[in-house]
């Protein structure tokens, strides 16, 4: 089956990698326009535009998905499907109609759970135990098209928001490529998601990510970890800005919310239950560091309380 792949991050690169070596043929991938990245903030490709390069794939750039010469090189191309992981862009009618058998997506949640951009980010600050995959029909409606198959997989403890997403992302790739042949063959039907359990799972804000100390123990290592890596959990000591890497929860509740205590070993910090471990730390303007060695180096006066 002739498909045409849409994605941008590395995120789509293992379903892009999965789809090149299944049975279909991709005759094309669609991405977002060069952005700019670095320090030195020059324009360069997507990882999808250059995962594309090397597998020596046609690649368009529209700026949106509605630019007619886009719309005439996909017609032109003749997909009879178009699979689509984090494109990050809306498609409209006039693409969607395109591919004989419509675009197809891949989310990383269990629909209708967690519709939205951040899914795997907002499942885990939720406190969720299990989370997942879905494969489903794009329509013009967010993440609300009939469902062609899904996974499920276990939050573990220790997860951050990286680490199952790269898990997701592996398992997800496996689903797409089979709804495709299942979809090339005909023995699949969509099944409409139901109207009850829909969450929506809005993009992460630098505010999201601001520690909140004042909410149990759980609650903070979850929100923590929904933030890691991006776009980083942070608080405040005195003023400035203080990233924090996943904490560790302790069975001891001896210091009031945001509290901080230090010893040789470690540096624990209060919430409303019981008091977390600091692991790592980035103070502004410098690198992440061992809590210990921060607290050391900065000498933390007796009292001290992050905010």
């Amino acid at each position: 089956m002739r498909i045409v792949f849409a994605g941008t991050p590395e995120t789509a690169l293992p379903s892009l990698d999965a789809l090149v070596a299944s049975r279909h043929d991709v005759v094309g991938v669609v991405t977002r326009p060069d952005a700019r990245r670095g320090r030195g903030r020059t324009l360069a490709p997507s990882p999808v535009a250059e995962r594309a390069v090397e597998h020596g794939i046609e690649v368009l750039k529209p700026e949106r998905a509605t630019d007619p010469d886009f719309l005439q090189r996909l017609r032109a191309l003749e997909p009879a499907c178009c699979p689509v992981v984090a494109y990050g862009a809306l498609l409209r009618r006039e693409a969607l109609d395109v591919p004989e058998y419509g675009w197809v997506n891949l989310h990383f949640s269990v629909l209708p759970a967690w519709r939205g951009a951040a899914p795997v980010q907002r499942s885990i600050m939720a406190g969720d135990e299990v989370t997942g995959a879905t494969v489903f029909s794009l329509v013009e409606e967010l993440d609300a098209g009939p469902v062609l198959g899904a996974v499920t997989e276990r939050i573990r403890d220790d997860d951050t928001a990286g680490t199952l997403l790269d898990r997701l992302s592996l398992e997800g790739a496996r689903l797409l490529v089979d709804a495709l042949d299942h979809i090339e063959v005909g023995d699949i039907a969509a099944v409409r998601q139901p109207e009850d359990g829909v969450s929506h799972a809005a993009k992460l804000t630098t505010q999201d990510a601001h520690v909140d100390w004042s909410r149990p123990s759980f609650a903070v290592d979850r929100q923590v970890r929904g933030c890691t890596p991006a776009p980083g959990a942070w608080t405040e000591l005195d003023g400035l800005r203080l990233k924090v890497a996943p904490v560790t929860v302790t069975g001891d509740d001896t210091l009031a919310p945001g509290h901080v205590a230090v010893t040789k070993r470690e540096v624990r910090v209060g919430t409303a239950t019981t008091d977390v471990v600091l692991t790592e730390v980035q103070p502004h303007g410098k690198r992440p560091m061992a809590a210990a060695d921060w607290a050391r180096g900065t000498n933390l006066a007796e009292g001290a309380v992050l905010t």
